[in-house]
């Protein structure tokens, strides 16, 4: 068995070449829509456990690295007016490279026959549209494949044993088989391919991290929920 640990969101830099586009969007870019805040603080933490990790601290405004190509959101309102050439370098320079690292990790595992379980790790805001979302961490599988299906149990069961407390969801504040990363991954791998997408509430975080209990709750269970590893 091999961990995979991505992290997609983990920042909201603009490169200086496309600052102008972004000259009256820093309160955006510094919201849920720029970036997922406190995730790389968790996935340097995660990584620690993982065979492979990967992850980007370019904004989702610049290139959303977590849509396929032909979706709608792939460019933000500050990117979708460029000229066609202009958006071919954005994801040449930043979406292909990102993406085609990690599905060619994933092939070389699964050729292999080896069981790729990866761990998308991402955040969400705890109130989106006047809806206030009351859980904790969301755990967003493909309830259609099993062993995603067995592991997010045994993952929310191993956070409840340490914090009974908590409100873990299946497939909240999103739905696991919508457009993402995880999803294409599935796509290109009908075997040997597991993911799930780590949700965590942005209103947990304290000065910009979530707190080192709730991150080593999430390390632990990680480790108990995978088979021998």
């Amino acid at each position: 068995m091999k961990l995979l640990l991505t992290c997609e969101h983990g920042g909201n830099k603009v490169p200086s070449t496309y600052r102008s586009l972004f000259q009256d969007a820093d309160t955006v870019l510094q919201s849920h829509r720029g970036w997922d805040p406190g995730t790389l603080g968790l996935f340097d933490l995660l990584k620690e456990d993982a065979d492979a990790h990967f992850h980007s601290t370019i904004s989702r405004l610049l290139v959303e690295l977590n849509r396929s190509p032909h979706h709608p959101a792939l460019f933000s309102r500050y990117t979708k007016s460029l000229p066609l050439q202009e958006r071919k370098k954005l994801l040449e320079r930043y979406y292909l490279p990102y993406r085609s690292v990690v599905e060619e990790q994933v092939a070389q595992w699964t050729a292999k026959r080896e069981a790729v379980m990866h761990v998308a790790v991402h955040s969400f805001t705890p109130v989106l549209n006047s809806e206030v979302r009351t859980l904790d961490i969301g755990l967003l599988y493909d309830p259609k494949r099993k062993t995603e299906k067995q592991w997010a149990e045994r993952w929310r069961e191993a956070m409840l044993a340490i914090d009974p407390a908590l409100e873990i969801r299946m497939n909240k504040p999103y739905l696991g088989k919508a457009d993402g990363f995880p999803t294409h991954l599935r796509k290109l791998h009908r075997a040997h391919y597991a993911g799930i997408e780590l949700e965590a509430n942005q209103g947990h975080l304290v000065n910009g991290g979530f707190p080192n209990g709730l991150m080593a709750l999430v390390r632990e269970s990680l480790i108990r929920s995978l088979p021998a590893h």
